[in-house]
């Protein structure tokens, strides 16, 4: 057990210096947990800090004193990320809210790291700018950076790596660095920018974020497609890819999960394995693309091929994808969700898909089969009984069948989620030449293991 001291809050109310210092139990609560059916642990004291300057008291505070300190955005991962495992200082970044400058002539925009998604765009559109990735929840820019976040609108823009084009960093003694620059790109020294993008807030806490923004396309189509098979499904979208046509999502849900989005939204589609579509770009191109979608789509058995072109109407489409992981939960009232993700090579996609939607069969548990295809990143939902022993450890077996398979192609145990405390079982093998690596790099910057202390790494 760490030592903690009984002047923690007081103190750390000195460094705040307007008492954003909290151990009220409310607050302990809801800073235990995120959105992942882990175990919540409570905090010892949360604290909202303001500048880069009391992020840097509050590290300093916590590397002389060992306490550790955990980031806290908003609380959606679904890994366990925000979880403080070893109790400490949450140390909660919503305060920290400011967009500090955009820069519509470099395509870029230099935020805090608890302005979140739906805010950062909502400022960038009078500038006829967007940033597009889009996870489906309102995380924070801080959280999608330290999680290394995609979503939707990966297969065309990339995922949050692609987009971090420097960093300004608290280290666990309090120092503050920047890891890079405004340049679109440099050859110059290592590139630490990636290594901090996805590092879980165990090797420093982000306190400023500059992005790569984009302009906003002229014309946006929405689609979806319903098919006989899921592996009709997974082929049609591959066949869109090598098609080179100009998409910008292309998410699949498997009929069990259709079913759920009806009864949830209120809509009638197909319960059948579907595909929902965006495309970006001119109008001209568009109408091209989109016919030629349909026809490859055809050849691959879809039934059910709806165009939105209407605001409201695409956002409703994209309301019932998003809001699947709620449908889910309120449909099995009493249930846990355990959410979980794996990313393969494109080639190996299909057989994982339908490999995965066997497996949630045999197990009797109910769950979906949904996500990413376009760029191999899958997600499964299965609902179970947390205070069943029995059914905890299915749904773990499923979940473990479904990784091991993965990497057993090629893929990775997390495409986009994260490692946190779910995945960190599979680290091991997933990497067992650099692993070693990563623990140094890991004892460098962070000595005291003060920084999210028991993530990512096993």
């Amino acid at each position: 057990m760490r030592s903690i001291p009984e002047t923690l809050l007081e103190d750390l109310k000195k460094i705040t210096a307007d008492d954003r210092a909290t151990a009220n139990e409310t607050m302990l609560h809801q800073h235990s947990k995120d959105e992942s059916h882990h175990s919540p642990v409570l905090p010892d004291v949360v604290v909202f800090p303001t500048s880069r300057e009391e992020v840097a008291g509050i590290l300093k505070y916590a590397n002389e004193h060992s306490i550790p300190v955990v980031p806290f955005g908003a609380g959606s991962s679904l890994e366990g990320h925000c979880i403080p495992l070893q109790g400490g200082i949450s140390l909660d970044f919503q305060q920290m809210n400011q967009i500090v400058e955009v820069r519509p002539d470099d395509f870029l925009v230099r935020v805090q790291p608890g302005v979140t998604r739906t805010q950062l765009n909502a400022a960038l559109k009078k500038h006829g700018l967007f940033f597009p990735v889009d996870p489906g929840a309102d995380a924070t820019i801080g959280g999608m950076t330290a999680t290394n976040a995609s979503g939707t609108t990966s297969v065309r823009y990339g995922i949050m790596r692609s987009q971090v084009r420097d960093l300004e960093v608290a280290l666990a003694d309090g120092s503050i660095i920047r890891t890079g620059g405004l340049s679109a790109k440099s050859s110059s020294g290592y590139h630490l920018t990636g290594l901090f993008v996805g590092s879980e807030g165990t090797l420093g806490a982000f306190t400023e974020i500059t992005l790569k923004v984009y302009g906003i396309p002229e014309t946006v189509i929405a689609g979806r497609a319903a098919f006989p098979t899921v592996k009709a499904a997974v082929d049609g979208a591959l066949s869109l890819l090598a098609a080179g046509i100009a998409i910008a999502r292309v998410e699949l849900v498997d009929s069990a999960s259709i079913r759920q989005v009806n009864l949830h939204s209120e809509t009638d589609y197909l319960e059948q394995p579907t595909l929902f579509l965006e495309f970006h770009g001119n109008e001209a191109g568009l109408s091209h693309d989109v016919s030629f979608a349909q026809d490859l789509l055809a050849e691959h058995g879809c039934v059910d091929f709806l165009v939105e072109t209407d605001s409201k109407k695409r956002a409703k489409l994209w309301e019932a994808r998003h809001n699947l992981a709620y449908a889910y939960k309120h449909g099995f009232s009493g249930k846990e969700m355990m959410l979980t993700d794996v990313c393969l090579p494109l080639s190996e996609l299909t057989g994982a898909v339908v490999y995965a939607r066997e497996v949630i069969d045999q197990s009797g548990l109910a769950g979906g089969v949904l996500g990413h295809v376009g760029d191999g990143n899958f997600h499964t939902t299965l609902m179970f009984n947390k205070q069943d022993p029995a059914e905890v450890q299915l749904a773990e077996e499923v979940n473990a069948k479904i990784v091991e398979y993965a990497l057993q192609k090629g893929g990775t145990c997390t495409g986009e989620h994260g490692i946190g405390i779910g995945k960190k079982k599979y680290l091991q093998k997933e990497h067992p030449d650099t692993l070693p690596w990563m623990k140094l790099i890991k004892q460098q910057f962070d000595p005291k293991n003060i920084l999210n202390p028991g993530k990512i790494l096993p």
